[in-house]
Order: structure tokens, then C-alpha cells, then sequence
């Protein structure tokens, strides 16, 4: 059968179809090209990984070698340090001060102060309580044995006991002894001279 003429519309509607179809086929061939070109890129790409393989095995050994320094180089720096903790450890520990006891003879020489001092101010007598005294030379430390001794050996014929210790060595720190300052003249006599 004879084809009829196209009309102006129909014929635009046919250029279209063909166009149509003939861009999947563009689209292929594209595709085919792209392929193509990808295929010759990879061993390019391998051969550009297999230069950067090489060139990275060259610089592992300096890199390890280095890596080596900065560990020794770390681990010295942190062993003197540890030493050095373990040095302050004990110091701290020989640092703890012994408890130093004062004797019966500086009893002695600070009650004789006091004394002393009592009479340059024309005091008749003083009196000293063994817990105060103890607490006013030597604070939180337990000598009160040597505290009641000097309080005892400093009392002349005439002192008194204000409060005397129902013990048998007087130790306590309710001992309490009235000085009479007037005379301190070394001719007077011990107070257990006399008893």
C-alpha cells in the first residue's frame, strides 16, 4: 500500500521517536567508551600504586628507625622519672621527725626562770600546774614523767603542794606546787631535804 504524506505534525512526531531511540544508542556507545577508557586507566593506577608500594617500603625502615629513637627517647625520659617519685616516697619517709623529749634539767631551768622573773617583779609566789607546763614547753608530746620530776626537784623548804597526786611518784598532770619567790637565796634547802 502507498504511504500517505505526513502531515507537518505528524512528521515533527516521527523526528521525535527517531531521536528518541537513537539516544539509548549514543547512551551505549558512551558507555562502551567509557569502559574502554577505565580499562586503560587501571594499569596505570596499578602502576602508579606499585611506584608508591616502593617508594613507601624505601621510607618504612628511616620511619622505624625513628619510631625507635622517640620510644627510647620516651622511655628514658619516663624511668628517671620514676625514680625520682621513689626518691620523694622516701624522703618523705626519713623526713618524719623522731619525737624529741625534753629532760628533767630543762624542767628544771624553765621553772627556775619563771622564778627568777616572779621575784624581779617582787612577786611573793608563783604556781605551776605540771599539765600547763607541759603544754606550754613541749605541746602534744607525753613526757609528763620528766615534767613532774623537774617540778619536784625545783621545790625549796617552804613551797607547798597546791594539789598533790595520790600516786606514788606524783605523776600526773594535777600536780600543782606554790613557789615562793621572796628568797632564792642558794642557801635554802631542798623541800625533801627537809621531810
Amino acid at each position: 500500500m502507498p504511504r500517505k504524506k505526513a502531515t507537518p505534525v505528524e512528521a515533527a512526531e516521527e523526528k521525535v521517536t527517531v531521536t528518541e531511540t537513537a539516544k539509548p544508542a549514543e547512551k551505549k556507545t558512551a558507555a562502551k567508551k567509557t569502559t574502554k577508557a577505565a580499562a586503560e586507566k587501571k594499569p596505570a593506577a596499578k602502576k602508579t600504586a606499585a611506584a608508591t608500594k616502593e617508594t613507601a617500603e624505601k621510607k618504612a625502615p628511616a620511619k622505624k628507625a625513628a619510631a625507635k629513637k622517640t620510644t627510647a627517647k620516651a622511655a628514658a625520659e619516663k624511668k628517671p622519672a620514676a625514680k625520682k617519685t621513689a626518691a620523694k616516697k622516701e624522703t618523705v619517709k626519713e623526713e618524719k621527725p623522731e619525737v624529741f623529749k625534753q629532760t628533767v634539767k630543762h624542767y628544771e631551768d624553765v621553772i627556775n626562770w619563771k622564778k627568777g622573773e616572779a621575784h624581779a617583779m617582787d612577786y611573793l609566789y608563783i604556781e605551776i600546774n605540771a599539765g600547763d607546763l607541759l603544754t606550754e614547753v613541749e605541746a602534744g608530746v607525753d613526757n609528763m614523767a620528766n615534767c613532774c620530776q623537774g617540778i619536784l626537784n625545783c621545790m625549796l623548804e617552804g613551797d607547798r603542794f597546791i594539789v598533790e597526786p595520790a600516786e606514788e611518784n606524783r605523776v600526773s598532770s594535777t600536780l600543782t606546787v606554790r613557789y615562793y619567790c621572796d628568797n632564792l637565796s642558794p642557801e635554802r634547802r631542798k623541800y625533801f631535804d627537809v621531810q
